[in-house]
């Protein structure tokens, strides 16, 4: 019977830690699925803006320079703006006017001028020893800087790898309906295992209720 008990327990505490770890998968998970998703669908609905959620969206920054404040391989998070909103000192998210048009440069606001009648902005990277050659005309304003998360950059191109793609979203699902699948033949077993002793007490029950039937007949 202590056996039993605690095997009971056993089944019940391994229960409960898989259910723990299924939890905080799908807590992690999830956020970042839907996110995803909706970065995605946004990039083909509006392939020439930048895919945002609530006006919010994240960069991946590749070079130093907007060094110390901003590391090669951080993840930026950065909040669409205006053109009005901007001032002096900000760090602006923009479409490069020297560039090829596709690539989003993080630099510094250095002065707010006017260029063919619109607003526009001279940059420079705070880690670079010229400002940049072109200024920033008001349509290839993305976003102003708000926050990052050091080093988190590596870790999301690591996810758009085949490898990273594999380990972060194809490994975790399989887990997460392994987990289930194993919890569901625990629940039955137990239930199998809890009605068979049911049953064995049931009929023990009944011997012995059989067994003084007959001593009182005698």
């Amino acid at each position: 019977m202590l056996k039993q008990k605690k095997q009971v327990q056993e089944s019940k505490s391994s229960n409960k830690l898989l259910t723990v770890i299924g939890t905080i998968l799908c807590l992690i998970l999830t956020p970042i699925l839907i996110i995803n998703l909706t970065l995605i669908v946004k990039s083909y609905t509006n392939a020439d803006e930048v895919p945002s959620v609530g006006g919010h969206f994240p960069l991946i920054v590749l070079t130093d320079s907007m060094y110390p404040v901003i590391h090669s391989g951080d993840l930026i998070f950065c909040e669409t703006a205006e053109a009005e909103e901007i001032a002096v000192d900000d760090v602006i998210c923009f479409f490069d006017p020297a560039g090829n048009g596709t690539t989003i440069v993080t630099h510094r606001v250095l002065e707010i001028v006017e260029q063919d009648g619109e607003i526009a902005f001279r940059t420079k990277g705070d880690n670079n020893n010229t400002e940049d050659r072109l200024p920033v005309p008001a349509d290839s304003l993305v976003g102003v800087y708000r926050n990052r998360v050091a080093g988190l950059g590596h870790v999301a191109l690591f996810m758009q790898s085949p490898t990273g793609l594999i380990v972060c979203v194809v490994l975790p699902i399989i887990l997460l309906v392994a987990y289930d699948m194993i919890r569901r033949r625990r629940y039955e077993k137990r239930n199998q295992d809890d009605t068979a002793q049911l049953l064995e007490e049931l009929e023990r029950l009944r011997a012995e209720k059989a067994a003084q039937e007959t001593n009182s007949k005698n």
